[in-house]
């Protein structure tokens, strides 16, 4: 009777939970589905990322269900409510494994696509920050042929080297612009070097007195951080892909042979019944 009793208990709970744990992913997957934009790769890639994330909550719960109804085999009873859910349950196991079959290579495209485009975005982004750059240096080169120009600009060239001179000079100085964290490194750089030899200090100078120069400089800055935006654009597209496309081909294959096995071993059942009734 404890034994008995125990079962009846198990049972009990064992399908409450799964039956929880479906209906959980059932509401879940329709609250995602909103707001409904099936054309947007951007929500399908969402979508597909959230269900296989969810993904092993309703295999957990037809665990759960299946073994509730085991249970139910040491008290003779496989009854739960009136109704026998494994029928159900193994044909929605079905609909999930042909659904997350699906999503496997629809997200694969979907992502190889955003990554392409984003990366196209990139490149048109770099491409305008270097057109803006050709006009602004365009314009400053047309400034420096004013002869008040260019002597502001010899002024302002041997105010700086007076400065850097100065720290130089003095070795206090000098190494608090080293410790200083809003001293440019470029700048920290040159005082070392130029403590060796001081045309480096003319040179520098002059390389960021010239429009050109500087203009090349933010060039290389604009085309490395394009290569490493583009690359982490890849990476994570290929990491998105091969995680969210594995994961749902594997609850895939799981689901496929919980639902497909689950109603043939209930049709030779029911086939069996049928056939010890007749005679």
């Amino acid at each position: 009777m404890i034994n008995s009793f125990a079962a009846a208990t198990a049972s009990r709970t064992l399908k409450v939970g799964g039956i929880i744990l479906l209906l959980s992913f059932l509401i879940d997957f329709i609250i995602l589905l909103f707001p409904f934009q099936p054309t947007d790769r951007g929500w399908q890639i969402g979508l597909a990322t959230a269900l296989v994330d969810r993904g092993i909550v309703p295999m957990v719960g037809l665990g759960l269900l299946i073994a509730g109804y085991w249970a139910d085999s040491f008290e003779g009873d496989e009854r739960f409510g009136g109704f026998d859910l494994r029928l159900p349950a193994f044909v929605l196991s079905s609909i999930l494994g042909l659904m997350f079959l699906l999503i496997f290579p629809l997200h694969l495209n979907n992502v190889r696509q955003a990554s392409a485009q984003t990366v196209e975005q990139i490149g048109r982004q770099a491409e305008q920050q270097e057109t803006r750059l050709n006009n602004q240096l365009t314009q400053v080169q047309a400034q420096l042929g004013n002869d008040q120009v260019k002597a502001e600009l010899e002024k302002q060239k041997a105010q700086t080297k007076a400065q850097l001179n100065d720290i130089l000079k003095d070795e206090q100085k000098f190494k608090q612009a080293q410790e200083n964290p809003n001293v440019p490194a470029a700048v920290k750089d040159v005082l070392k070097k130029a403590k060796t030899d001081p045309k480096v200090l003319d040179d520098f100078i002059a390389s960021q007195s010239d429009p050109q120069k500087l203009a090349d400089q933010q060039k290389r800055q604009i085309r490395e951080q394009k290569e490493s935006a583009e690359k982490q654009a890849k990476d994570q597209a290929w990491k998105s892909g091969l995680r969210i496309g594995m994961s749902s081909l594997l609850l895939s294959i799981g689901y496929i042979i919980i639902g497909w096995t689950g109603m043939r071993s209930m049709g030779m059942g029911q086939s069996s019944t049928r056939k010890a009734t007749a005679r």
